[in-house]
């Protein structure tokens, strides 16, 4: 308990030292270049407090808990004993691995769901849209996208093929996504690959392809395990531009029934 209070603290004065000028420009700007009085300055104070404290108990929880949980589910997963194989893993088939590609797949959704900079826009994108982007169906499309290009992702690490084979023509389907989606989901879309990769999302996805990468042998636990977070990126861009047209579909399909 003493040990998790020590590194609770060290953490805590490290978050301090990344919010602190946050909140100095921030002042700074408010009072010597507006020149106003930042209003309920109470509140805003209290809320860099609460948000100093909250990244901290994050911080925290994910390197005693999801970091080494993502890499032990990697290595039980890929332990010769749970695929039925020779210790020296020398004839195992991509078809051994599939309960990590399902595991990759649903840590990618339920992480991505559960992602706070992806609810923030989501809600955003449905009040600027007017409704028409609604918060579970960018949120699902985009939990979609991840669980697919994560599970895609730890099939490249088992098969050992070349990571810029997948990057290439994912962005090949995303170039020509972008030509027949409809405009105003563009910017979205591709925003929403950054989105991903954030607080919740990359530490699980680094964990389990740095832990996926450590136990396949002849994998790069730099290139292949860190590689996987490019796959997070990629997949909801084409995820939330497929979601979009199908919509689109759908509106102008409505459109020539009620004509007719």
């Amino acid at each position: 308990m003493l040990e998790l209070v020590t590194i609770f603290y060290s953490v805590f004065i490290s978050t301090i030292d990344d919010v602190v000028p946050i909140a100095l420009i921030i002042f700074a700007t408010q009072y010597f270049i507006i020149r106003r009085p930042v209003a309920n300055l109470h509140q805003v104070i209290f809320g860099f407090v609460l948000v100093t404290l909250g990244m901290a108990f994050f911080l925290v929880g994910l390197e005693e808990a999801l970091f080494p949980l993502g890499e032990v589910m990697a290595k039980q997963l890929t332990d010769p004993d749970f695929l039925g194989v020779d210790e020296s893993l020398k004839n195992v088939h991509w078809q051994s691995y599939i309960w990590v590609y399902l595991f990759a797949a649903a840590i990618g959704f339920a992480t991505t769901l559960a992602e706070p900079a992806l609810l923030a826009v989501a809600i955003k994108a449905q009040n600027v849209s007017g409704g028409t982007v609604s918060i579970w169906g960018l949120r699902t499309s985009v939990a979609i996208g991840v669980g697919l290009g994560i599970a895609l992702g730890t099939y490249r690490i088992v098969t050992g093929t070349p990571l810029h084979y997948y990057i290439i023509a994912g962005y090949i389907i995303v170039i020509v996504q972008t030509v027949f989606a409809p405009k105003s989901i563009i910017a979205l879309a591709y925003d929403s690959g950054g989105v991903t990769t954030s607080t919740v999302t990359v530490p699980l996805v680094a964990a389990l392809g740095i832990g996926l990468a450590g136990t396949v042998p002849g994998r790069s636990e730099l290139i292949d395990g860190f590689g996987l977070i490019a796959f997070a990126s990629l997949f909801p861009m084409i995820t939330v531009m497929g979601y979009a047209q199908i919509g689109h579909w759908k509106a102008m399909r409505d459109q020539r029934l009620q004509k007719n």
